[in-house]
């Protein structure tokens, strides 16, 4: 059993984890979760949601939303990724999932070395937050299960790209659908979707 995460960074303040999830795929919108879990929760379980298989991944998501003070989910979409970057729209992503929150956090954990933010909340920005604080692990769990179940959906009305397993990762399987049957609406104008790509007719 890996050592327990951190429950907050600071005590006797509300602190919103948020991690973002599908900033490497080629398809599909990038989806981000905040948390706010209770200052005494403990859950041995809980890390980065890559170091936990699916089922057990699936069971978190109902424990998780059930113990938090807070949480919400919230995407930037394949347009918005197209029109303003990758990065910009994972921050966009993530100040919606805060914006969303129904208690208002004093402070926020974000994933990852950098922000962007038009609140006024205080954050602090944590490298490999998700393997370090429980509540930024936590967002990592529901913005990835989400994010899967929606590109499982998505896999049924678009066969052939493997979508239902590699949701949206540039996998061989995927890039040999893209070859085979062309990109579809999901896949995002702006990345490199083959290696050899010279252009595509969207």
């Amino acid at each position: 059993m890996p050592p327990m995460l951190i429950p907050y960074l600071e005590a006797n303040r509300i602190e919103a984890g948020c991690d973002e999830v599908g900033r490497g795929c080629l398809c599909g919108p990038v989806v981000a979760a905040a948390v706010i879990l209770p200052p005494d929760y403990v859950n041995e379980f809980i890390n980065d949601s890559k170091k936990i298989n699916k089922n057990k991944r699936h069971q978190l998501v109902s424990e998780i939303k059930s113990a938090a003070i807070s949480w919400a989910v919230a995407e930037a979409s394949v347009a918005e990724i197209d029109s303003i970057n990758i990065l910009n729209a994972s921050y966009l992503a993530m100040n919606r999932a805060i914006a969303a929150l129904s208690t208002a956090p004093e402070h926020l954990l974000i994933d990852g070395n950098r922000f962007i933010s038009d609140s006024k909340t205080a954050y602090t920005c944590i490298v490999k937050g998700d393997t370090i604080y429980a509540s930024i692990a936590a967002a990592s769990i529901i913005a990835k299960e989400h994010r899967d179940e929606l590109m499982k959906a998505l896999a049924e009305l678009y066969p052939g790209y493997g979508w239902e397993y590699n949701v949206g990762y540039p996998t061989k399987h995927h890039r040999q659908g893209i070859r085979t049957l062309g990109p579809t609406p999901h896949h995002r104008k702006s990345f490199k979707l083959l290696p050899d790509q010279l252009t595509f007719d969207f």
